[in-house]
Formats: C-alpha cells, sequence, structure tokens
C-alpha cells in the first residue's frame, strides 16, 4: 500500500506568496488532489445603488465608504426585493454578506415587525 503524505500549510506561511505558491505545487503533485483551475482576477463591475435602496441605507454605506455596489449585489438585492429567490457564488471577498443583508435590512426598515432567518452549511 502507498503511504499518503501529508500536506500542511501553517497558519504563519499563508501570508507568504512563495510559501503558499510552494503548497500549491506539492499539492498538485500530490495523489489527494484531483485537479487544479487557476481563475484570475477581473476588474469588479461597479453600479449605481439600486434605485429602491432606503435612504437610511444609502447613508450608512455611504458613511463606511462604500459608493457604488458590485453589480452582483446590485443584482441581488432586486431580485430579493422582488421575491424571487436567490442563491449567490461568487469568489472569497466579493461581497456576498451585503447581497443578502441589504434586502433584509431593507425590509426592517420599511415594517419594523419584519424578520429573517439566516441559514449556513455547517461545512463549506
Amino acid at each position: 500500500m502507498r503511504a499518503k503524505r501529508e500536506l500542511v500549510l501553517k497558519d504563519a506561511a499563508v501570508t507568504k506568496p512563495s510559501a503558499l505558491a510552494e503548497f500549491l505545487g506539492e499539492l498538485k503533485k500530490s495523489d489527494s488532489a484531483s485537479g487544479y483551475h487557476y481563475i484570475p482576477p477581473r476588474e469588479p463591475r461597479l453600479v449605481e445603488f439600486p434605485a429602491g435602496l432606503h435612504s437610511r441605507l444609502r447613508q450608512a454605506l455611504r458613511h463606511r465608504g462604500i459608493e457604488n455596489l458590485y453589480s452582483h449585489q446590485a443584482q441581488a438585492f432586486d431580485f430579493a426585493r422582488d421575491g424571487k429567490n436567490v442563491v449567490i457564488v461568487t469568489p472569497t471577498a466579493s461581497g456576498k454578506t451585503l447581497c443578502y443583508n441589504l434586502a433584509v435590512l431593507q425590509a426592517i426598515l420599511n415594517n419594523p415587525d419584519a424578520r429573517a432567518l439566516y441559514l449556513y452549511p455547517t461545512k463549506a
């Protein structure tokens, strides 16, 4: 039986790009990796705040230095506001949290008795 190699990336090494590149190189060579695909970064597509966005939300966003939304955030807001189901799949740090929080906060501002239920998977 073939011995399995263990690949471990120590927390401290994550901050060094060279360590991450080395780790990925080792991972590609291992039996535990079935595939590898690099998705290059791309420029964000920014849009104006949706027309129906509550003024207090606009003010809060601007107070935090947010002058525009990513296109997927505005689209998710519009779909949720229209009562449509929304599934969001975007890369890490692309603003998914704001996609659903905008619609929830909008509903609460429009109706203080509104409620929301957040469900998260226990494993990604």
